[in-house]
């Protein structure tokens, strides 16, 4: 019975594909006679509304990554200055991104550099590592095929290459919210101002400025694609040509999307969730919904292959949800039938999906061996509260702002673009409609195959509720770190725009308060096009200028003690010689020198997240003896130690990092509220610059300058006075 009702769904999908396809082209024809006009007259319309569309998202596109170019070169100067000096402005991790995709260019051959980075003992000391795997590298595989195969060595430097594909992608990024834009409201004005007001709150949709390797920025405009394709194939009505492109384009850049970020399956867990609940009130083509859930099953799969077994993948809360909801199928089958047994059917089957995914979930980790992050569970229950911890690693990442409640500079900048106004208003009107759509399915009223916009129900569009379930979900993490808020604006942007261009979205505002002085079919269509153009015009007035004298002011990033520390290194330091310092500094260094580090800023690694910690009590109150320990077990050679670390002034109090280092190691007594640091040592960066015993015994200062101490970790110890 179950094959057999699935046979039946997948034969009236068939079926009402190609009755769409057939009784389109009648229904356009008698539309066309009622009005006098040709269908010829009316291909050409439609074409060229076509035409225009698609030459104004790429044009968006483009326009944004030659913005993005532009600003870059005004900001750091790259064309004026040496490789070196280049190689600074990449920071943290993005200087280890970059840094492999060297080492990849330098190799004899590409099947030898990806030899060397899957078995990488270069990096680390006393470790061995699969590069590609652990740090997600296949942006850098790709980056490195293309300027190889395409002969650009001649042509473009390495680094311009490398930079150009991310400004590429973001401008892809930029035409896929266009599109969504577009494809929801049937006006490409709508894309028009997703740009702009995307565009306008750049410091909080991207992350590009500051961290251009970063695998969000080569991830996130896949997803943009996916959301885009999802968007046209959620839609009632699609001729079959374009569902199966919208289909392709979801399945490839769903897998894309998986290949590029290790956490890619966190979003699309949250997308999937969204899609279970969009079919849950039986608001979609169950079989469409379902064809998703194979996709993300599919890519899951293929994911965990070629990526080297990762079991992360295995484990994942999207796998076990989409096994239980395709397990769970069967009940589904007569669902939206408007009966008593069908709604209890449809709560027992939210429960079978919810209590087969957990259970799988568990299961699945219990025999599964994984390394997944433990520290991210650890630091959801201390961000919950439900537990307290003394842990440098985990109070370093609550103390980080990406990590923090957004702040209300965020909401003023999003209130100030006339952003989050519009958003709101239209997400109000839209979830209004969506309830009353729930409404009614309860009540045993039947799904309406087209919406006409006199309806006035903009709720009863598959794809709208989709990005309204998406957007608050994205909302709330938002809400809870700052660092989502790089995921949820764009999509406000989007929604935002969408909106205020929609006549739907007026109509059905216009049908709730049932006007009657004017059309309102007339004063939708009159608002959907006013409104955006005023707010584009504002816009254009209040914030072209700004945007333009970021283009024209002279910026200047310039870190000459830096650029010092890496020259003494290249020149003085042996080359078997390995560094230990803060993680984000022995990233540049690797970066700008090649020299073998104790520690790289990576923090999906349980050991690395130790070496980290250990490492960074060179600025805790810790005996000589104890650091040195430390560092000669990691085999390290010279230690630098930072002055902006060890004289760190925060401006959150327990946030610095020589605090929370006293509070891991119990050097911090809390008596009726106050706070006082107590260890029989002195700071060990403080004292080590005193050049007295026993801190001359075991390290000698071979270099510094104003930012930057370097010494000798003495292999032989001397303790003559």
């Amino acid at each position: 019975k179950m094959s057999s009702g699935a046979a039946d769904l997948r034969q009236r999908k068939k079926q009402n594909c190609t009755e769409s396809d057939k009784m389109a082209p009648e229904e356009r024809n008698k539309e066309n006679s009622k009005l006098g006009r040709s269908p010829k007259y009316m291909l050409i319309q439609r074409f060229a509304k076509l035409f225009f569309g698609c030459l104004a998202a790429v044009t968006s596109g483009m326009m944004y990554a030659v913005y993005l170019s532009t600003y870059h070169e005004r900001k750091f100067w790259f064309s004026s200055r040496q490789e070196l000096e280049r190689e600074i402005t990449f920071q943290g991790d993005s200087a280890i991104y970059y840094s492999f995709y060297k080492e990849l260019l330098k190799a004899p051959s590409f099947e030898r550099g990806v030899y060397e980075l899957t078995h990488n003992n270069k990096t680390i000391s006393l470790k061995t590592i699969n590069a590609v795997q652990q740090m997600t590298l296949y942006p850098e595989l790709i980056a490195s095929v293309l300027y190889q195969a395409s002969g650009s060595e001649e042509v473009i430097e390495p680094v311009y290459f490398y930079i150009g594909i991310v400004f590429g992608l973001q401008g892809i990024y930029v035409t896929a919210l266009f599109v969504t834009s577009w494809v929801m409201s049937g006006t490409w004005l709508a894309g028009m101002l997703t740009v702009a007001w995307f565009i306008i709150n750049r410091t909080d949709t991207t992350r590009i400025d500051y961290s251009i390797p970063s695998r969000e920025n080569w991830a996130l405009p896949y997803f943009a694609c996916q959301v885009a394709a999802l968007t046209g194939y959620l839609k009632k009505n699609l001729n079959c040509s374009a569902e199966k492109f919208c289909y392709l384009l979801v399945n490839a850049s769903t897998y894309t999307f998986v290949m590029m970020w290790e956490y890619s399956h966190y979003l699309l867990f949250v997308q999937a969730v969204s899609l279970f609940l969009l079919d849950s009130f039986a608001l979609a083509q169950t079989e469409k919904v379902h064809e998703v859930y194979r996709i993300y099953l599919f890519s899951l799969i293929v994911g965990y292959l070629l990526q080297f077994e990762n079991s992360a993948l295995l484990v994942s809360p999207l796998l076990s949800l989409v096994v239980a909801l395709i397990l769970s199928k069967s009940l589904q089958m007569n669902m939206k039938k408007s009966t008593f047994v069908s709604r209890l059917l449809k709560i027992m089957y939210i429960y079978l999906v919810l209590t087969v995914a957990v259970t799988l979930n568990f299961l699945l980790k219990m025999f599964i061996p994984h390394k997944e992050n433990e520290h991210l569970l650890k630091f959801i229950e201390v961000k919950l509260g439900l537990n307290t911890t003394k842990n440098f690693t985990m109070n370093w990442l609550l103390c980080q702002e990406s990590l923090q409640a957004p702040s209300q500079d965020f909401f003023l900048r999003l209130t100030q673009s006339s952003l989050l106004p519009f958003y709101i208003l239209v997400l109000i009107i839209c979830f209004f409609s969506v309830t009353q759509v729930i409404f009614r399915r309860i009540c045993g009223e039947p799904v309406k195959e087209t919406v006409k916009l006199e309806d006035g129900r903009i709720g009863e569009r598959p794809e709208i509720v989709y990005h309204v379930i998406h957007t608050i979900l994205l909302g709330c993490l938002a809400m809870c770190l700052e660092g989502m808020k790089y995921l949820w604006t764009p999509y406000v942007c989007m929604l935002a725009a969408f909106g205020v261009c929609s006549p739907e979205l007026w109509m059905t505002l216009f049908k709730w308060l049932r006007l009657k002085a004017v059309h309102p079919i007339l004063l939708a269509l009159i608002l959907s096009m006013a409104v955006p153009t005023i707010i584009g015009f504002s816009l254009w007035k209040e914030f072209f200028p700004r945007i333009m004298t970021e283009l024209t002011e002279l910026q200047e990033f310039y870190d000459p003690d830096t650029v010092e520390l890496m020259t003494w290194i290249k020149r003085q330091a042996p080359v078997a010689a390995v560094f230990a310092g803060s993680p984000q500094l022995m990233g540049v260094i690797k970066l700008c020198t090649g020299w073998m580090v104790s520690s790289l800023p990576l923090y999906n690694d349980d050991d690395l997240l130790k070496r980290n910690e250990n490492i960074y009590q060179i600025y805790s109150k810790r005996s000589a003896e104890d650091i040195y320990k430390i560092l000669t077990s990691y085999k390290a050679n010279f230690l630098i130690i930072e002055d902006s670390i060890c004289n760190e002034v925060g401006p959150v109090r327990g946030c610095r990092v020589t605090d929370l280092l006293d509070i891991a190691n119990g050097h911090v007594v809390c008596e009726e509220g106050d706070n006082y640091a107590y260890s029989k040592y002195g700071r060990f960066c403080h004292e080590i610059k005193m050049n007295y015993s026993p801190y001359v015994n075991y390290f000698t200062r071979v270099y510094w300058n104003r930012s930057y101490f370097v010494y000798r970790i003495n292999t032989v110890i001397s303790f003559q006075s």
